[in-house]
């Protein structure tokens, strides 16, 4: 069993991972605009190639980010407690009209 202290731990990495993803996203949009905007004005300069450059530096780092939060979030040891009871508690009621369906009327 985890500690509370790794619990938050846990968040905390999941919760700043997402942020990081978030970033990189950003980063592929605007590299995206950029490396369309410099192929359109000035095809095959350095600008246009710096910008395809750093594109794919930023998607990498995406998919990077993106696949170890997956596995982070996959993890057996990173999931939330379960305080409550699994499944429908049954009750006396339910017990009772679950056993009368099964007998013969007298």
């Amino acid at each position: 069993m985890s500690t509370k202290t790794e619990r938050l731990m846990s968040l905390r990495a999941a919760r700043q991972l997402r942020r990081v993803r978030d970033f990189y996203s950003a980063g592929v949009l605007l590299w995206v605009a950029a490396a369309a905007w410099t192929g359109w004005t000035h095809p095959g300069s350095r600008q246009m190639w710096v910008s395809l450059l750093l594109l794919a530096v930023f998607a990498g780092l995406l998919a990077t980010a993106s696949v170890w939060l997956r596995r982070f979030q996959a993890a057996p040891g990173h999931r939330p407690a379960h305080h409550a009871a699994p499944g429908r508690a049954r009750t006396r009621h339910t017990a009772l009209g679950h056993a009368r369906t099964h007998h013969a009327a007298p």
